[in-house]
């Protein structure tokens, strides 16, 4: 199925929105070498064909390729914590600092809540070997971790 157009304002508002940075780990673009990437918080797979609801801002953030990639269709996974299944972290509902902190060495992200921990496994966020060389060269630098 063909990846539906996103207007160009509509897109404008939600990387503003986002402050220009992935909701799951915060890389900010200006650091990204790839565009990052309008997200479908509730992935279109999920919804009845054509409904325009997919598409529409309230299930639209920004994500970063690596994050995206890991996320796919997910929307649930198993908190390790509890081995409940729970909802995935929602970056355009819910605050970072609320469920996650940065490892005192800034590489890695860690779960607080069961949505967190989900998140940190689902979206490999404090395993990805590619993303922790890039964070560790970004902490060599001063640039990161950001603040939320």
């Amino acid at each position: 199925m063909a990846r539906p157009h996103i207007p160009a304002e509509v897109e404008r508002r939600v990387r503003e929105e986002a402050k220009n940075r992935c909701g799951y780990c915060l890389s900010p673009q200006e650091l990204v070498m790839a565009r990052l990437e309008i997200e479908h918080i509730v992935p279109r797979s999920r919804f009845p064909q054509d409904d325009p609801a997919a598409d529409e801002e309230p299930n639209l953030w920004l994500a970063c390729p690596i994050c995206n990639g890991h996320k796919s269709d997910k929307t649930s996974a198993v908190d390790p914590e509890t081995g409940e299944m729970v909802a995935l972290f929602n970056p355009r509902t819910q605050r970072w600092l609320e469920h996650f902190r940065w490892t005192e060495d800034g590489i890695r992200i860690v779960g607080l809540t069961p949505a967190g921990r989900a998140t940190v496994i689902a979206l490999h966020l404090a395993d990805d070997p590619e993303a922790l060389r890039v964070r560790t060269n970004w902490v060599s630098a001063g640039w990161h971790p950001p603040g939320e």
